[in-house]
């Protein structure tokens, strides 16, 4: 089974970029108005959940696995990011959680399944890394 290489920063931008396409993607939807203070507004309780969970998963060990780190980025974002807007006095109606649930469960792991497809990230050619790199 391979596995990719990615380094835990990139990973961190991943996640943290599912999230953000779910923010606009829904605030555009419902036609909020298009502020940053809008968008930090509402981003901010599932990005502070990512990063709890990312702590307690240990993701920078494999960025890419998607168990642990995957499935605990995403249950943890939408688990503490609700939380965190129940605490906050922002909306957590049931169609939103499963909303929620569905869009980053599909962008999280699935960014994760896609890399595990590609394979390990090689940084020289084939041909180098066994020894029979060609002489020109």
């Amino acid at each position: 089974m391979s596995r990719s290489r990615l380094c835990p920063v990139g990973g961190i931008l991943l996640d943290a970029g599912c999230i953000l396409a779910f923010v606009v993607i829904g605030r555009a939807r419902h036609a909020e108005a298009e502020s940053v203070a809008g968008l930090a507004r509402t981003a901010w309780p599932f990005l502070a959940g990512l990063a709890a969970s990312l702590l307690a998963t240990r993701a920078w060990r494999r960025p890419a696995a998607i168990i642990p780190t995957g499935a605990g980025a995403w249950l943890g974002t939408v688990g503490i990011g609700m939380a965190l807007r129940v605490v906050s006095g922002q909306g957590t109606a049931a169609a939103f959680i499963c909303v929620a649930l569905a869009f980053l469960g599909l962008f999280m792991l699935g960014w994760r399944l896609v890399a595990r497809a590609m394979g390990p990230i090689r940084a020289t050619s084939p041909h180098a890394q066994s020894g029979q790199a060609r002489r020109e």
